[in-house]
């Protein structure tokens, strides 16, 4: 892939996370080409996640690689009541994946989240097995189901309901954060 025009301006930014070939940092609206070539969601779906929370750029040797939303402002029942900030919309592109980037990109959040004083964090996966390598990941780093069953769209699903399995029907997970010593 080539390099993005917007590379060099990600250089001069606050950087988070840094080693030789792996940076991550807060992406701004500016950055939302860079977002689409990890994932060619419509620009109004980025606009919507600067108003809700922060999007996260990791950048493989200055490429944009990965992203994630880490919604502060969950529209989930019960990560709204508890005041859980939720990791969503976690991409990485397909040239990049199976490099640890997506744990990363958690663990950047989860580190976040603690530092704000926040007791746990939530995340959702899908439910079919375009999913299964997210479902074991998520279940290798401590996430579990919050036992309330499936969503779609973040709302209950009743027993007994007829549901369309797709990427809104979603298994919704926390993660009690420990705090660091």
């Amino acid at each position: 892939r080539r390099l993005h025009s917007a590379t060099r301006s990600f250089i001069s930014r606050g950087i988070w996370l840094t080693s030789l070939l792996m940076q991550i940092i807060q992406a701004e609206e500016s950055d939302i080409p860079a977002l689409q070539t990890i994932k060619n969601h419509p620009e109004d779906v980025f606009q919507t996640y600067f108003g809700r929370g922060t999007v996260f750029l990791l950048l493989e040797e200055g490429v944009p690689a990965g992203y994630v939303f880490l919604n502060q402002k969950p529209k989930y029942h019960l990560y709204a009541r508890l005041g859980i900030a939720e990791i969503q919309d976690l991409n990485v592109h397909s040239d990049y994946r199976r490099r640890g980037h997506a744990k990363k990109l958690i663990q950047h959040c989860e580190n976040l989240a603690r530092e704000a004083g926040d007791e746990m964090i939530g995340i959702s996966v899908g439910l079919t097995a375009e999913y299964g390598l997210a479902q074991i990941l998520y279940a290798s780093i401590g996430y579990h189901p919050d036992g309330n069953g499936v969503t779609v769209d973040r709302g209950q699903v009743a027993h007994g309901t007829t549901v369309k399995l797709d990427d809104d029907l979603c298994l919704m997970l926390i993660k009690t954060l420990q705090q660091q010593k």
